[in-house]
């Protein structure tokens, strides 16, 4: 179907809150789901979400393909999300909250009976494959749950109480708690209304960006002590062995690669984590970069997706072997980028000299 615009808007427009409604408003089971390894707005827009269905008398179900994070069990209604065993094969509508492309729902989506519901993609990623049957893309939000909050909005949910908590949540937990480069007025804005609402800031930053298990530290110190830096890149590899040494859970090695490009010497970091899916050993990669750098395109073209400073993708393969591939697809990037940013500031110093000639 022909997709309403919505480039550029930092709120619901009117087209698209009214296909949206469209899609909703007759509509009673609804799956929603958001992409594996989940984090907080990926937990809290679905949550979000249950909630503003809820308000609107439907019957949610709320899936997650990987267990998600018990540093989020303060969110109202997080014992109602299910797995992949939980989920049906009939719905009368399908939202997806915060994946790039289909692949991102992992087990939860089933294409050999999932393909014929309609599926509205919400999302704030700029590699969004457009994968849904009507899709609100929007790359300007900072997170999902901002988007929600503009949804809420334009559906007559009150952004108060559960829906409050659950929806600051993603924005406290995307942003690193307003400290990225895309944390403008709207993003504060919708904090802003949050907390009016009862959600409590230095609550969920306790819960969240402030809080690590002993195991989880043991963790960092074991990889941190193998970290490599090479042509303004560093990363770090994160082996089944070392998780199993220190005895982490899925989640420990949570914000490594953001630490990483902390350090001065760089400007992209990785991470490379060893897991178990299905039964088949993948490598999960996550990047980050200080601004000025984009990796979402590498990303992208390794069948990921994400924003410029943060992305990710996950590959089959030797654990050494990807991240050999995947740190010389970044050095070539960031190579590119750097030539890319001399030229332009080359021709702007070269404007300059020619006004005052």
């Amino acid at each position: 179907m022909t997709q309403p615009s919505t480039a550029g808007a930092l709120h619901l427009p009117a087209e698209m809150e009214s296909a949206i409604r469209s899609a909703i408003e007759p509509a009673q089971s609804i799956l929603c789901v958001s992409h594996v390894s989940p984090d907080g707005d990926a937990i809290g827009s679905l949550l979000g979400m249950g909630w503003i269905l809820r308000h609107l008398g439907k019957k949610p179900t709320l899936a997650l393909a990987d267990k998600p994070a018990s540093d989020f069990n303060y969110i109202p209604g997080f014992d109602r999300i299910v797995g992949a065993s939980g989920v049906a094969d009939a719905y009368d509508l399908i939202i997806c909250l915060d994946a790039s492309s289909p692949d991102r729902m992992g087990a939860v989506y089933r294409p050999a009976v999932h393909s014929q519901i309609p599926l509205l993609v919400i999302d704030h990623h700029i590699t969004n494959t457009n994968f849904g049957s009507l899709n609100w893309v929007e790359p300007g939000c900072a997170a999902v749950c901002q988007m929600l909050v503009y949804l809420a909005d334009g559906l007559g949910a009150p952004l108060a109480g559960n829906l409050s908590v659950a929806l600051l949540t993603g924005l406290i937990t995307d942003t690193l708690g307003f400290r990225t480069s895309n944390t403008d007025a709207h993003v504060l804005q919708a904090a802003m209304r949050l907390t009016d609402g009862g959600a409590h800031i230095h609550e969920i930053v306790a819960r969240t960006l402030q809080s690590r298990t002993y195991a989880g530290l043991r963790l960092w110190g074991s990889i941190l002590n193998h970290a490599q830096l090479d042509k303004r890149v560093i990363w770090a590899t994160i082996s089944l062995a070392q998780r199993k040494q220190a005895s982490a859970q899925d989640g420990d090695g949570e914000g490594l690669a953001g630490f990483l490009v902390s350090a001065k010497e760089a400007d992209i970091g990785a991470t490379f984590t060893e897991r178990v899916n299905g039964g088949q050993t993948v490598v999960e990669c996550s990047f980050r970069a200080k601004r000025g750098f984009d990796v979402s395109q590498v990303a992208l073209a390794l069948g990921g997706g994400g924003h410029p400073p943060a992305a990710g993708c996950t590959l089959t393969g030797p654990l050494d072997q990807v991240a050999a591939q995947v740190v010389a697809a970044l050095q070539e990037a960031h190579q590119k980028q750097t030539a890319a940013q001399k030229l332009a500031q080359s021709q702007l110093s070269s404007v300059g000299n020619g006004a005052h000639g």
